[in-house]
Parts: C-alpha cells; structure tokens; sequence
C-alpha cells in the first residue's frame, strides 16, 4: 500500500481497477485528461457496442467521448460509466447546482447583500433563479423585476449604488444603437454609477431566446413579423394558446419547465449573468 494526494493505494492491483467508477448521470460535470475539455454530460448513447458521452461547455459547444477512463472529477482520475451500473461502495459524484457550481451541502441561504441584481421582467427572474438561485442564496444576492427599462435611470438614482451598494443589470435586446444601449448609457454617466453599477445584456428579443432550441426540439426560435407580439407570435407557431395573459403565462411556464441547468441556455445568457454575479461578490479594493 502507498498513500499519495487521492488516498491509499493498493499497488498490487491494476491501475485502472483502483480509479472509483461514476455514473455519467445528466448534469455531471466532468474534464477529458488529453484534451482539457470540461463540459456538463448532456447525453449518453450507444453505438457500436460501446457507450459514447457529449459533454457541453459553457459555451456551449459539444464534443464526444467514449465512456471509461481518462477523465477528471473535481480534478481526481476516475472512471465513468453508463448510468445505474456502477459497483457498490463507489462514491458518490460531487453534486451541482444548475448552474453547474458544486453545491454546498447544508449551506443555509445567507442573509441578504445591499447589493442587487435587476432583471427586465418576471420571466428573466424566474430563468435566473431557477438556474442560479442556490448560488445567489449562497453570495446572499436578491433578483428583482424590473418590468421594463424606461425608467431605468431614475430608479438607480433612487437605489443610490455605492461601494458597499452595488448593481448589476441584465437587460433584453442590448445591442449597438438601440433604445436599450442609450439608456444604459444614461444610467452609466450618472454620479454613483461608475464602478459601482454594471449594465450587461443579450441580443434576443425577450429571455425566452435564451433557451436553446434543442431543448425545445425545434430547429431555431419562429421568426415573427414585426407587427405581431413577438411572445404572441411564438405561442401562435407552436400551436399554443395565445390570446389571454394567462395563455402567455402557461406558455412560459411549459418553457421554463424544459431547463433544467445552464446546459439547457445559450452561451451568450451564461456569460452575462455569471459576469453580473462575480461583480457583486468580489470584495471592492
């Protein structure tokens, strides 16, 4: 026997046979030990005799590998195997939250910062919680509505940011010329904003985009006129009712209810939020 950074060894047996075998269960973020890849399994399949694994990045590309050995789990060799086959007494994978962090066991939720982040609507709070809420809870971090920008200015003015009071804003639709990015611009020349406000956005339309179509298994997001209520025209192309605020509200609801962690958004979400977070939880010097 010898001991080294992973535990006691048994030398007398093979090499392969000491690593602990894991389920490559949904979720399970893990790093291929010749490429570097790290990525969450997303999908596990088999073909050709043997059992292939995607693991997904959080930029969300995806590359294939054979289930076995060869791989890192919170930086330790083990070996992965398909789902409900492994040896009793192996140990248990690490858990994760949905956003792909290890989850703190027995962490309660911490009492709430000054510090905030804001998001345009109803539906951008729930997806942000619903992926990063342990996190948040974790950091003590609140999510609030805002219900639209307009008034975005005037409303951190009131909320006097600071270095102990910071914001960070995720906003829909923030792209070079559009009535998003001068507001933003507004709000970043005003007195307080500087270094103590971060104003951060996505492309799409609404944050209902920001859920891959795959998971959707649709091809891309409908194109809708200009002229129709964009959520309106995207319930009308999936044959979904439609016409009343609670239609719209059960049609987000049964989108909500496909995310299951970051694998499920796009990149370009991922960044924006994960970006938000770290500026309010890193200690002001």
């Amino acid at each position: 026997m010898m001991y080294d950074q992973w535990g006691p060894q048994d030398l007398s047996a093979p090499v392969a046979s000491r690593l602990p075998e894991v389920p490559a269960d949904l979720g399970l973020v893990l790093e291929d030990v010749q490429s570097g890849w790290v990525g969450a399994v997303v999908r596990v399949e088999k073909s050709g005799g043997m059992h292939i694994l995607a693991l997904e990045d959080r930029r969300g590309r995806t590359k294939s590998f054979q289930l076995g050995f060869g791989f890192l789990l919170d930086g330790r060799p083990v070996k992965i195997v398909a789902p409900g086959s492994t040896k009793p007494g192996s140990p248990a994978p690490t858990l994760r939250t949905a956003s792909g962090s290890v989850k703190v066991a027995g962490q309660r939720a911490q009492v709430a910062r000054a510090s905030r982040i804001w998001v345009e609507g109803k539906h951008d709070a729930e997806l942000v919680e619903k992926v990063w809420g342990d996190d948040l809870r974790v950091e003590g971090i609140v999510v609030e509505p805002l219900h639209g920008i307009d008034d975005l200015a005037a409303a951190v003015r009131d909320f006097a940011p600071g270095p102990g009071r910071r914001l960070g804003v995720l906003v829909d639709h923030l792209v070079p010329n559009s009535k998003e990015s001068r507001i933003a611009a507004d709000v970043l020349r005003q007195p307080g904003s500087r270094n103590n406000v971060l104003i951060v956005g996505h492309p799409y339309v609404d944050v209902w985009q920001a859920i891959r179509p795959a998971v959707l298994g649709i091809p891309a997001w409908p194109s809708v006129p200009r002229n129709i209520e964009w959520k309106v025209g995207i319930l009308t192309s999936f044959g979904w009712p439609h016409t009343t605020a609670t239609d719209i509200a059960m049609g987000w609801k049964r989108l909500l209810g496909k995310v299951g962690s970051y694998a499920d958004l796009e990149p370009t979400l991922l960044g924006r939020v994960e970006e938000v977070i770290d500026f309010l939880t890193v200690p002001v010097s």
